[in-house]
C-alpha cells in the first residue's frame, strides 16, 4: 500500500471509530435525560407534587416540563422553592408551557399578560425553554388571528431571548389542516426567525395529521429542540409509547438532523392505571433511543 493510500485508510479509519465511539455516548445521555411532560400526571401534580416527583424519579425519569405555572408560581410554589423540590428528587425542569390568554385575559403567567415576570421564574427555576402549549379555537379560526400570533410570538421571544430562555411552539394537528388556502404550520416556521423560535414536536399529533416526522426534519434542520414522544392506536387515540403505531426508532435516529435537546413522554388522556402506563412508556422508550 503506498504511502498516501495508507494515510487516507488510517484516517478513513480513525473517523470511523470515533464515530461508532460517539454513538453510544449519544445514545446514554439520551437515555440518561428521559423526560416526561407533568401534564400526564395533572391530577396527581395537583394533589401532591412532593410525591409525584418521587414517583418519577424512582421510575427513572430525570427531567420534566411544566405544564402548572400561573401568577407567579409553580403548582402553587414560588420558584424557588419549587427548584428545591425538583432537586431534593434529582430532576430538573428545562421546559415549560404556557398560553396565550388572549380568550382568558385575566389568567396571569401568559404571553399576554405577566409574560416578563414569567420569563423571570422561568430562569429563576433553570428552565432553558419556554414553550407555547395550544391555540384555543376561538385563537385560530382566521388566518389573520395567525398573522397576529407571529407577531406576538416574535415579541414574547425577544423577552426570551433578553434572560437567556429559548421560546418554542407545540403543536397539535390542527396546525396542519389549511386556513384560508395557507398551512398554519407552514406560516409559524416560515414566518418566525428560527433563531427566535423554535418548535416542539408532538410526534402524535404530527402523525395524527398525516405528517412525517423525519421530513419535516429535514426540511427544518435543528429547528425541533423538543419532542413530546407518545403514541396512536389503531382507533388514532393515545397510547402507551411502544404499544401503537409510530416508528420511533426511525424518528430517533433523525435526532440530530432535528437538533433533538429534550424529548418529553406525554400521553394526554390514561385510562388505566397512570404509574403503570407510565412505567410501559418509559420502559418502552428506552429501546428506541
Amino acid at each position: 500500500m503506498k504511502t498516501t493510500q495508507r494515510r487516507t485508510f488510517m484516517k478513513q479509519t480513525a473517523a470511523l471509530g470515533a464515530g461508532m465511539l460517539m454513538f453510544p455516548k449519544d445514545v446514554m445521555m439520551m437515555k440518561s435525560r428521559t423526560g416526561i411532560q407533568l401534564y400526564t400526571v395533572r391530577s396527581m401534580m395537583e394533589k401532591d407534587p412532593g410525591m409525584t416527583l418521587s414517583m418519577l424519579a424512582q421510575i427513572g425519569y430525570r427531567e420534566v416540563e411544566c405544564a402548572g405555572y400561573g401568577d407567579g408560581k409553580f403548582y402553587g410554589m414560588s420558584p424557588s422553592a419549587f427548584k428545591e423540590l425538583l432537586k431534593k428528587n434529582k430532576l430538573s425542569m428545562p421546559s415549560g408551557h404556557y398560553q396565550t390568554g388572549i380568550t382568558m385575559p385575566d389568567q396571569k403567567g401568559t404571553l399576554t399578560n405577566g409574560w416578563l415576570q414569567a420569563v423571570k421564574d422561568a430562569a429563576a427555576v433553570g428552565q432553558k425553554y419556554m414553550v407555547l402549549a395550544y391555540l384555543h379555537e376561538g385563537e385560530r379560526k382566521t388566518l389573520e388571528q395567525y398573522n397576529s400570533l407571529v407577531k406576538l410570538i416574535a415579541d414574547c421571544a425577544r423577552i426570551c431571548k433578553d434572560y437567556g430562555v429559548q421560546f418554542a411552539y407545540h403543536n397539535h394537528d390542527f396546525e396542519f389542516m389549511s386556513v384560508e388556502g395557507v398551512v398554519p404550520y407552514d406560516l409559524l416556521l416560515s414566518e418566525t426567525d428560527a433563531n427566535l423560535v423554535k418548535m416542539e414536536l408532538d410526534l402524535f399529533w404530527t402523525v395524527k395529521a398525516g405528517y412525517k416526522p423525519v421530513e419535516l426534519f429535514e426540511k427544518n434542520p435543528g429547528r425541533f429542540p423538543l419532542w413530546h414522544v407518545k403514541d396512536i392506536n389503531d382507533a388514532g387515540n393515545f397510547t402507551e409509547v411502544g404499544t401503537g403505531n409510530i416508528d420511533f426508532k426511525s424518528i430517533f435516529k433523525a435526532s440530530k438532523v432535528a437538533g433533538l435537546d429534550h424529548f418529553f413522554v406525554e400521553q394526554d388522556q390514561i385510562s388505566g392505571d397512570v404509574k403503570e402506563s407510565i412505567v410501559t412508556s418509559y420502559s418502552n422508550v428506552q429501546q428506541f433511543i
